[in-house]
């Protein structure tokens, strides 16, 4: 008796937090607040990284600097590993900022298009058949979309900060030999 009593106690636990994780998350604001939190951790993330990055490059020239008999900076090396690092960062950056516009997009489109096979009188059965035909097209184009939209953000990225960071260390150079 007191174990079936303790069983509904739990149970009745389970319904009301059940009942108010629902509530909580059928609110706006706090799919906005969770919005704003990711984006807030993505970017104190990628601008940690990117500090990183260009103190290693940093660290990497002035070493160079130091030891004329080597000079790894004139070649450009680290720069190119740097704007690589850099590109990368940013192109996941931008696929993960992508997939959060694109996820919503794509269920109202998924919702629609079986909405829609539903009116046209289309079986349950088949219905069924369609909409995991539709879920695999519609995840696979998102897929490939949000990889060529990230290469390209990497690739421009990356490009346009090896030429900063070419023309900074020129800018460097010139300025230690200026002195």
């Amino acid at each position: 008796m007191a174990q079936q009593q303790e069983t509904q106690i739990e149970e009745t636990e389970s319904i009301i937090s059940s009942a108010f994780f629902i509530k909580i998350m059928s609110k706006r604001r706090t799919w906005v607040f969770l919005f704003i939190s990711v984006y807030a951790i993505l970017l104190s993330i990628s601008w940690n990284f990117l500090k990183s990055v260009l103190s290693w490059y940093e660290s990497t020239i002035s070493a160079d600097s130091s030891n004329p008999t080597i000079s790894i900076s004139s070649s450009g090396w680290p720069a190119l590993y740097a704007s690589v690092l850099l590109g990368v960062a940013f192109g996941v950056l931008s696929m993960v900022a992508a997939l959060a516009v694109v996820l919503p997009a794509t269920l109202v489109t998924w919702i629609t298009i079986l909405v829609l096979l539903t009116f046209a009188g289309k079986p349950r059965r088949d219905l069924m058949l369609e909409g995991k035909k539709l879920t695999l097209d519609i995840i696979g184009f998102v897929i490939k979309i949000l990889i060529k939209e990230g290469n390209v953000v990497a690739a421009l990225c990356a490009v346009l900060a090896y030429f900063v960071l070419i023309s900074r260390n020129k800018q460097l150079q010139n300025g230690v030999d200026d002195h």
